[in-house]
């Protein structure tokens, strides 16, 4: 099967509320950049078959170049199957002139729903070789933990 990338957390809100936030372009702008980053999205389309172009700015780019320029990532997003509230899938391809972060990567999160808690699953395959595995493992972590306070916050 490949390289797998993967991070779970639990958060405490329904399942609803974390497929909304996975699916609204303001939440995404606050929750999902990973620590040292901020981000924007570009353009919008929630369904299957639609997407957004993220631009993902490093905050200090001296310790992590960017894929896209020195010190950005430009990230085009797709939606590839929203099964609510239970399931969203993504592809990602980076803008990146290094073939090293070519390719089409696969993020799927799962929501498991426990009451008024939702446990979040996010696993990536198809990862380009360019991003290293732990790196990438501990930036799905940090982005989990903004969405845990971003909802906390919202809620």
């Amino acid at each position: 099967m490949g390289r797998v990338d993967r991070a779970s957390r639990v958060i405490e809100a329904p399942a609803e509320a974390v497929y909304r936030a996975l699916l609204d372009r303001e939440a995404l702008e606050a929750w999902l950049p990973p620590e040292g980053m901020r981000g924007r999205i570009e353009r919008w389309d929630p369904r299957p078959g639609g997407g957004f172009r993220m631009v993902l700015t490093y905050l200090d780019a001296a310790d992590s170049p960017g894929k896209t320029s020195e010190a950005t990532d430009v990230v085009d997003v797709g939606f590839a199957d929203l099964a609510p509230p239970e399931r969203v899938v993504q592809t990602a391809e980076f803008h990146a002139d290094d073939p090293a972060y070519a390719g089409t990567m696969t993020m799927t999160w799962d929501l498991d729903a426990a009451g008024d808690r939702t446990e979040v699953t996010v696993t990536a395959t198809g990862v380009p070789p360019g991003i290293d595995q732990a790196a990438h493992e501990e930036g799905i972590a940090s982005s989990l933990a903004n969405l845990a306070a971003y909802l906390g916050a919202a809620g």
